[in-house]
């Protein structure tokens, strides 16, 4: 079951980071970056690694996104 709720939690950040990859809303990704690590929390608790993958990659990106816009952009 958390392994569904980590995997639910990853989703809904990887649509919220959507906008944020247009230039001048990256700042948003500092919003969504730790939704989906706490999804990767979350995933933590549960046997099954899935969803706790799924939000590391989603925060992967959305850290990647901060770095190449500097933080800000």
């Amino acid at each position: 079951m958390l392994n569904l709720l980590s995997g639910f939690i990853g989703l809904v950040a990887l649509i919220l980071m959507i906008p944020a990859v247009i230039p001048l809303l990256g700042a948003l990704n500092w919003l969504f970056v730790p939704l989906a690590l706490l999804g990767a929390f979350i995933g933590m608790l549960s046997s099954k690694k899935g969803g706790q993958n799924f939000c590391l990659i989603v925060a992967a990106f959305g850290a990647l996104r901060l770095f190449l816009g500097g933080g800000i952009i």
